[in-house]
């Protein structure tokens, strides 16, 4: 990776870029690696509260004039909190990447979190949260994790629940930005038509003064024994998931789950989508998803489907576990999903948002960048005897448990 380069300053804060000369542009993102997985119950939604407080307005910045200079030279600016991590990011014209900077920098540092725009934000983001439980399709998902980590953090959903966004005050928010806000937790990753050199004098001159030290570990997570949940929801259709903990995003094995993940159920063509839709006409949306965390990952189905069918689709998901559980898989299916993979992530390297996210990732969770190159190999050498293994242990029906979120309890018994 010779266009990328590295640089760990005094102070802890790491600055990575990657050099696109035939580009415009650049994306420019400040990561932090703290997320919901590093609260507590009651500072759960704080992190992500954080995340929306920072465009609010700096000691040097109204909340419009934040977004009037970067919007004003055609680029833009946004931000994402997940589990484990919170990015801010900008796109622009390459000749604007100091504007950029610097805005991002003010951001990070001198936010005022005022009484009054906490007030009017956390209307804001109880909006967000009941758009959210209006979203069958995304708050199954958060059911899912909250039941399946039960007793770890990573049980608690990144927007936080009502009462904590409503009790939350300047002080919370200062004393838990300075305690993980700290300069060795935060990346500065740029992709695009960047000099390093410039990206290097950027960070000394605008955010050097960011200093302290502070280790976000998480909290190890011990899986729980599969059951049954029942969430009832007032809707149409009914939402299921079939899904089982499995390993995290460092793992050898993970790529070879995320193979078996795309052979089951990824594309028209996977065998889920053929069996359930196209075949039995059961379902219209069937997918398998690996939401992967740094040392666990949740592995499952997720499909809609009618009361009457639930049953059945259940059943022709373990068929097809069985099958790849007791059956080498055939060199075509095998490769059709390497090549799909393949495709997928290569096609996604196109944008340059995709490029500095992969960058900050490579480091958040490796501490080093992973080469496109290395990425491809290790799914090129996966072989039909590793899925098999791997689908051997992954896919014991005994590991998963189901999700029902519908108008109608179709369990025995039931999770609140």
């Amino acid at each position: 990776m010779d266009n990328c380069q590295i640089t760990k300053l005094s102070n802890g804060l790491t600055v990575v870029s990657e050099y696109i000369p035939y580009v415009q542009s650049f994306s420019l993102g400040f990561w932090i690696k703290v997320g919901s997985r590093n609260e507590t119950p009651v500072t759960n939604g704080i992190s992500h509260f954080i995340e929306h407080m920072l465009f609010k307005g700096t000691k040097n910045r109204s909340a419009k004039k934040i977004a009037d200079e970067i919007e004003s030279l055609g680029g833009y600016l946004n931000a994402f909190t997940t589990k484990e991590y919170t990015c801010y990011y900008g796109r622009g014209l390459t000749k604007n990447l100091g504007n950029t900077f610097v805005v991002l920098a003010d951001m990070l540092q001198n936010s005022l979190f005022r009484e009054s725009d906490i007030k009017k934000e956390a209307k804001v983001i109880i909006d967000e949260l009941k758009d959210i439980e209006d979203s069958p399709e995304e708050l199954i998902f958060d059911k899912l994790e909250s039941f399946l980590f039960n007793g770890n953090p990573l049980a608690m959903p990144i927007i936080g629940t009502k009462e904590n966004i409503e009790r939350f005050r300047q002080a919370d928010f200062k004393k838990y930005f300075e305690e993980h806000y700290a300069s060795n937790e935060i990346f500065i990753v740029a992709s695009g038509n960047v000099e390093h050199e410039e990206l290097l004098k950027l960070t000394e001159e605008h955010c050097i003064k960011k200093s302290g030290s502070k280790v976000n570990t998480p909290s190890k997570v011990i899986p729980v024994k599969a059951d049954e949940y029942f969430v009832y929801k007032e809707i149409q259709q009914s939402h299921f998931i079939i899904a089982s903990p499995a390993v995290g995003l460092t793992h050898n094995d993970r790529k070879k789950i995320n193979l078996i993940s795309h052979i089951l159920g990824e594309g028209s063509s996977s065998k889920l989508f053929q069996e359930l839709r196209e075949k039995n006409g059961i379902a219209y949306q069937v997918n398998t998803f690996l939401n992967s965390f740094e040392d666990v990952s949740t592995f499952g189905v997720y499909f809609s489907t009618d009361n009457g069918n639930w049953e059945k689709a259940r059943d022709l998901i373990f068929r097809e576990f069985e099958k790849l559980r007791n059956k080498r898989i055939s060199d075509k299916d095998l490769q059709r999903a390497k090549e799909y993979l393949k495709g997928n992530y290569l096609m996604s390297l196109e944008s340059l948002t995709n490029r500095m996210q992969r960058l900050a990732n490579s480091m958040i969770y490796f501490n080093r960048l992973k080469p496109i190159e290395e990425s491809i190999r290790e799914i090129d050498e996966i072989t039909s005897d590793d899925i098999l293994k791997v689908s051997n242990k992954l896919l014991e029906k005994e590991n998963f448990s189901t999700v029902i979120l519908s108008s109608k309890n179709l369990l025995i018994h039931s999770a609140a």
